[in-house]
């Protein structure tokens, strides 16, 4: 049976689902009607040029997991680096355009990020940015997103364009949620809240672009690709064991994307047809390959652990090479930027922007558009598209994990 404990934590989570924690900046929810809006069409993902279609509550009827904890980088920030002093920010027009709002929340998207439509699978509300809650209990209960817009897996990475919230530094936060948690709630109930939620980890392209690639202190004499992509590897799996000794079981751990098809590299190394750069792309597959590896392995080594990889890479090159299949009709542009590929300048004006970002795969230099996030996010959840999570898809580890809590 369930335990007292995790049957409290639901019964909290319910008191909670329409208070404070919904009041923020980026705040989805029609108060007066609680009403979501998602868009869900068998034949094609949602799309940014869609009319939403509003279902009361969330994609289901009440939460599978407790909360929603977020760690990463700005393919999950939803509004952490509206509040630092950084180039790396979000909340401007055009981005948000096409999001629940129609206004800019700090996601560098024209729409929804992949953890929006994840917490709408989980029956969860999208998960408030940590600087942008009060610090109260409502405020966390149902999760937090500590990402943060050019953080990596190296403390450093990303520093050229002002202040980040650094992976070290993520971690410490979620550290200090769940103290919160056990002075509020008891450290029994503190437990099971966390040991029942979800930590999703997207990190360590900013390694990349603003370290390895650019050869930040001499690093590409001092690393060749492959002993730089065991140093991140290794460095993340030490930080997930961090994370398991706060009492973390459940984990979703994203690879990396291909980015030697964005649009900045493609200008940057002259791409002729929109081919995409091998060289780096070589080094992503490696890195999760590695990742993949060490998830693997800490699989076996943390008893009652749910760690599962998904292979962004892998998914993402499959709506690439059939772009048509789902409905994309751009595959190297970018729909918002200037140069060659719209790869030069980054997103500035609304006057940048194509009119349909759904038939394009990237929306700036580096960032998919929602139409593509909804995707990853459905093979994340359910392999919907293509199986891209192993040993499982998300959906399983909650049900397999709920139904052994019944036994």
């Amino acid at each position: 049976m369930l335990t007292t404990h995790l049957l409290a934590i639901f019964l909290i989570s319910a008191i909670v689902s329409h208070s404070k924690a919904l009041r923020f900046p980026q705040e989805l929810y029609n108060l007066s009607s609680n009403q979501i809006f998602i868009v869900d069409n068998l034949s094609r993902p949602p799309s940014s040029s869609a009319s939403p279609t509003p279902l009361l509550s969330p994609a289901v009827s009440s939460p599978l997991v407790p909360a929603l904890f977020i760690i990463g980088d700005s393919t999950v920030d939803c509004g952490n680096n509206n509040y630092l002093g950084t180039f790396a920010r979000a909340d401007r027009p055009p981005y948000g355009r096409d999001f629940d709002t129609h206004l800019p929340t700090g996601r560098f998207c024209n729409g929804r990020i992949p953890v929006d439509y994840l917490a709408l699978h989980l029956g969860l509300p999208f998960v408030p940015s940590y600087l942008g809650q009060t610090g109260e209990l409502e405020d966390m209960l149902h999760g937090v997103n500590y990402a943060s817009a050019a953080a990596g897996i190296i403390f450093s990475s990303g520093s050229e364009l002002g202040q980040h919230i650094s992976l070290t530094h993520q971690i410490q936060q979620f550290s200090d949620t769940y103290q919160q948690f056990v002075l509020s709630l008891g450290e029994d109930v503190a437990i099971d809240l966390i040991s029942s939620s979800v930590l999703y980890i997207s990190i360590g392209i900013n390694d990349y672009i603003h370290y390895y690639l650019r050869n930040v202190s001499n690093v590409q004499n001092l690393y060749l690709p492959w002993g730089f992509n065991q140093f991140l590897a290794s460095t993340m799996r030490q930080e997930i064991k961090n994370l398991y000794n706060t009492n973390v079981r459940r984990f979703v751990v994203m690879g990396l994307p291909p980015i030697g098809c964005a649009p900045y590299y493609l200008q940057r190394y002259k791409s002729n047809n929109g081919e995409c750069v091998e060289e780096i792309n070589d080094m992503i597959m490696e890195f999760n390959f590695f990742t993949r590896y060490m998830t693997d392995e800490l699989l076996h080594e943390l008893p009652d652990a749910g760690i599962i990889f998904c292979d962004v890479f892998q998914g993402s090159m499959d709506i690439i090479r059939n772009h048509k299949n789902y409905g994309f009709e751009s595959t190297a542009n970018a729909c918002c930027g200037l140069g060659k590929y719209n790869g030069w300048m980054m997103c500035m004006s609304p006057q940048m922007a194509c009119h349909n970002a759904s038939d394009h795969i990237w929306w700036d230099q580096f960032h998919p558009t929602d139409a593509v996030n909804a995707i990853l996010a459905d093979n994340v959840w359910s392999s919907r598209h293509t199986e891209m999570c192993y040993p499982m898809n998300l959906e399983k580890m909650v049900f397999s994990q709920s139904l052994n809590n019944l036994v």
